[in-house]
């Protein structure tokens, strides 16, 4: 047998050094990757873990859903119902309570309507003239409406000559809104 010289034992430790590095290499890059991998995980657990839980209360979420929706018909006019129809229903329903506190309705207008999150506001304009009970008593009933009707603004002159013998007679122009869901 030969004995290798110190040379080939050199040569030899140098061949197995070069194929080794490829190796340490790949493994380095696995080491790497799997790291990534595990970072990765850790991140989009959480996320996870919420969609799972809103999966679970989806139930609870749409009855919740519904009775909000229930809650603002209180509030708002329907998308089903046209935004002209929804302005002319509020006009009637003013009209009616101001004729009814004792008022008597000189004008009124809907406005063109202005678009706001999802909701188009009806602008009104009212005028009505009238004792200060029958206004107060008015004023009184709007807020009890539903869908709600809105005072965005109150302008009260007095029309007339004052006289001691009688009630002071009022002009009151009136600037409501209602809210009306836009159609999807």
């Amino acid at each position: 047998m030969n004995q290798l010289s110190r040379r080939d034992w050199i040569l030899m430790a140098l061949t197995v050094v070069v194929c080794l590095i490829p190796l340490f290499a790949l493994g380095i890059f696995v080491s790497n990757k799997y790291a990534e991998g595990e970072d990765q995980i850790n991140r989009l657990e959480p996320r996870f873990a919420r969609l799972l839980g809103l999966q679970a209360s989806a139930g609870k979420m749409d009855e919740k859903a519904k009775l909000l929706g229930d809650r603002m018909s209180l509030f708002i006019y329907p998308s089903e119902m046209d935004a002209t129809q929804a302005g002319n229903d509020a006009q009637q329903r003013v009209r009616s309570v101001l004729s009814t506190a004792g008022l008597t309705v000189v004008s009124s207008q809907v406005l063109p309507t202005k678009t706001e999150q999802g909701f188009e506001r009806i602008s009104l304009s009212v005028r009505a003239e009238g004792e200060l009970i029958h206004l107060q008593a008015a004023l009184a009933v709007l807020p009890s409406l539903t869908p709600v009707i809105l005072v965005d603004g109150i302008n009260i002159q007095v029309v007339g000559l004052q006289r001691a013998d009688k009630p002071q007679r009022l002009g009151a122009d009136l600037k409501l809104s209602v809210l009306h869901r836009k159609p999807a």
